[in-house]
């Protein structure tokens, strides 16, 4: 019997696995339905009533069973007056018993040989899957797929199909829908089908990675894969490509490096790109006049097209991107991916939705899909093939390319048990793997103390949290560009200043801090999100002249760098990045958020500054302890006048090259004196130069700062802190 949703004279939904939900239009001249007959191939079972309840447009009756609905089955409802409707897949797939009844933990997606293709997909809830394959010469056929166990449906098509093309077709309450595979692992342009490739043919030699002993050592470089190399005086070649992020030895027009050359010798140890999984808003095929920060995903396991010298060839893209992240760690850098397993670009459209409805996405109590995202749909990460996914899917990108760390993208979203599987699954890979996230508190229906925001962070060891308390402490809200933080002189900050440099574990205080280890706090001040502190600066700081803000900038980028944490720069920040004051530039011009080479060379003393601290951190471990007992041990801030900061790591010398390291910061426009821990102590950076050569020449007692700088000295003489008081 074919029966359409417009033809139904009323709706029957499985919501639990025995409870029925009917509902009936009224007003309507069907009074008398208080019975319901469920009906199979073979046999008639009658429903019992346990509710009945009048809305103004219709009547909503739930209906128990005495047996499980065998789930995939078709089956149909009767009523009193012999009208029928099929038994459709209701909020059944959104309950506990659904998901420990169909947890499947083997693999999915396609395994590829010479000889034979074997095909699985996980779809539940429908009653016939078909797979339909086109060949490269554009021949399209059809194979019935077989269900087995835990709703996976499979079928083995023999001889070779690389470069097929192939699809699902899934029939869910008499509705067919045609679906890419979410294991997908290469597609066509635009990814409108997902293609059979062999990926054993894209791989490399291995080149490892640089060691890296804990995520404290880490100095994060953020950029966007375009905006990277787009600028005309980038000195790339295939500018905006996986390539040309690739290209070693590219000069500005100053004779310099640029582009991943530049990042090497700046010394950063983790270049972070956003997403570069396959999304939506740049058309792969066209003149790339689309821009897109890639917060679109369509497929997760699959590179974008937009950035392959060839997004038809579904090979090019993924040895690209390999060729790219070969690259990076050929020059000593490791790799971290920003992934969104936040949300999809569009639920409906989605092979989530379209493959088993209602399973992958949260739905608040009403039934309506969740939106703590913004962006109209929440991942509900809590069930368990959701999760399986998210696992599975970064397992893929660890093991087939060799990343080094995953961003997560309003990690806030997804639970706490799915990020402790994360990094549970990447340590028996690699430990090593940094995993950070957007902890953000995000209005979606699931329990608080479930969500992996940075106020559950006790239960998220060995994940770093964005810190926007450190961010909006030493800058000012980002959210209203008119206010000051501390970086700026504003003493209300002082306090807080105090704590987020120190790791905001809580020193020298009797309660507890934001983070129980310092690695869970990634310490930034911009990032792709918001203006960049350059356009932030220009506002709240407009009546100074352009010298002062560059001052200012240059003193809130140091602290980033010096504080206790995983430091965070923006690509660009060392050398002003401005986007004209574009504060959401998602989908703007090129010209917007293109990476301005020439400012590198106008502003060249403070990049080198910048290199300077750089150096500095790395050379010392008591910039960086792994451990809040090791910062509370060594670190302590100096009684001096606010807005002053000045701490001391004192008695360090297991840990580097200095005995004990002063850090002074003034955020004042004017000079100022500060008294000194008694002792010869030798500058390694003042308000002009930075590194981790020492002064020829000694300063005791007291020190003179200039407006608005940082001065960081060593001595390897033997302090007591006793008798010091300010």
């Amino acid at each position: 019997m074919e029966i359409t949703a417009f033809e139904r004279p009323f709706h029957a939904y499985l919501d639990e696995i025995r409870s029925i939900t009917m509902i009936i239009p009224v007003p309507n001249q069907w009074n008398d339905r208080d019975s319901f007959t469920l009906i199979t191939a073979d046999e008639e079972i009658p429903l019992n009533i346990v509710e009945k309840i009048y809305f103004q447009e219709f009547i909503k009756y739930v209906c128990i069973l005495q047996e499980d609905i065998e789930i995939g089955r078709q089956y149909w409802v009767l009523d009193s007056a012999k009208r029928k409707s099929d038994l459709q897949i209701g909020a059944i797939t959104r309950t506990a018993e659904f998901d420990d009844l169909f947890y499947y933990s083997g693999s999915l997606g396609v395994e590829y040989s010479r000889n034979e293709s074997a095909f699985k997909l996980w779809a539940p809830t429908a009653s016939e899957v078909k797979l339909k394959l086109r060949s490269p010469s554009g021949d399209e056929t059809r194979y019935t797929m077989q269900r087995g166990d835990k709703g996976v449906w499979s079928v083995t098509i023999h001889g070779n199909l690389e470069y097929f093309c192939y699809t699902y077709l899934v029939c869910v309450n008499l509705s067919w829908k045609e679906a890419v595979d979410p294991y997908a692992t290469a597609a066509t342009a635009n990814g409108t089908e997902g293609v059979i490739v062999d990926l054993a043919k894209t791989r490399l030699p291995i080149s490892p990675p640089p060691p890296l002993e804990h995520s404290v050592d880490s100095i994060i470089y953020e950029t966007h894969l375009r905006d990277f190399t787009i600028h005309p005086d980038s000195g790339v070649l295939a500018k905006g490509t996986y390539i040309g992020a690739a290209e070693m030895d590219t000069k500005g027009t100053d004779g310099k490096e640029t582009c991943l050359s530049y990042v090497k010798n700046l010394g950063i140890t983790h270049l972070e790109i956003l997403p570069i999984n396959d999304f939506a808003g740049v058309d792969e095929c066209g003149e790339k006049i689309e821009y897109n920060w890639g917060y679109n995903p369509i497929h997760f396991n699959v590179p974008d097209g937009s950035y392959s010298l060839d997004p038809r060839d579904p090979y090019k893209r993924i040895q690209e991107l390999k060729i790219l992240i070969n690259s990076i760690h050929q020059n000593g850098l490791r790799v971290i991916l920003d992934v969104v397993y936040n949300h999809v670009y569009v639920r409906e459209t989605s092979s989530f939705e379209k493959i088993v409805p209602g399973y992958y996405f949260r739905h608040d109590t009403f039934g309506m899909p969740a939106n703590g995202t913004g962006v109209g749909n929440d991942i509900a990460s809590e069930r368990k093939m959701v999760r399986k996914f998210i696992v599975d899917s970064v397992l893929f990108w660890l093991n087939e390319y060799h990343v080094d760390g995953f961003r997560f993208d309003l990690m806030g979203i997804l639970d706490v048990e799915t990020m402790q599987e994360v990094r549970m699954a990447v340590d028996e890979t690699d430990p090593s793997v940094i995993i950070i996230g957007e902890g953000w508190d995000l209005n979606t229906p699931l329990s608080p103390e479930k969500l992996a925001n940075m106020r559950n962070q006790k239960s998220l060891p060995g994940i770093g949290q964005f810190n926007d308390a450190f961010r909006d402490c030493l800058k000012g809200n980002t959210f209203n560009l008119y206010d000051k933080g501390y970086a700026l002189g504003n003493v209300h900050y002082y306090e807080m200043a105090k704590q987020v440099i120190s790791g905001s574990i809580g020193l020298e205080t009797t309660g507890f801090g934001l983070f129980g280890q310092p690695g869970q706090s990634v310490n930034y001040v911009e990032a792709h999100d918001n203006h960049t502190l350059w356009d932030k600066y220009a506002v709240c700081l407009a009546d100074e002249d352009k010298e002062t803000r560059r001052r200012y900038h240059r003193l809130t980028t140091v602290l980033v760098l010096l504080s206790q944490g995983i430091p965070f720069l923006h690509s660009g920040q060392e050398f002003f990045r401005t986007k004209n004051g574009d504060g959401n530039s998602y989908r703007s011009a090129t010209e917007i958020n293109q990476l301005d080479w020439n400012r590198k060379i106008i502003y060249q003393d403070d990049v080198e500054y910048i290199k300077g601290i750089i150096k500095m951190r790395k050379a010392h471990r008591a910039f960086r302890f792994p451990s809040a007992e090791l910062i509370r041990k060594y670190m302590k801030f100096l009684p001096v006048q606010r807005p002053i900061l000045a701490w001391i790591l004192e008695d360090v010398k297991e840990y580097g090259p200095w005995q004990s390291i002063v850090v002074l910061v003034n955020p004042l426009k004017s000079a100022e004196e500060v008294k000194l821990p008694k002792g010869k102590w030798h500058i390694l950076a003042d308000h002009c130069l930075s590194g981790t050569v020492p002064s020829q020449w000694s300063v005791e007692e007291k020190i003179t700062m200039k407006p608005l700088s940082t001065y960081v000295i060593i001595t390897n003489e033997t302090k007591s802190m006793r008798n010091y008081s300010g």
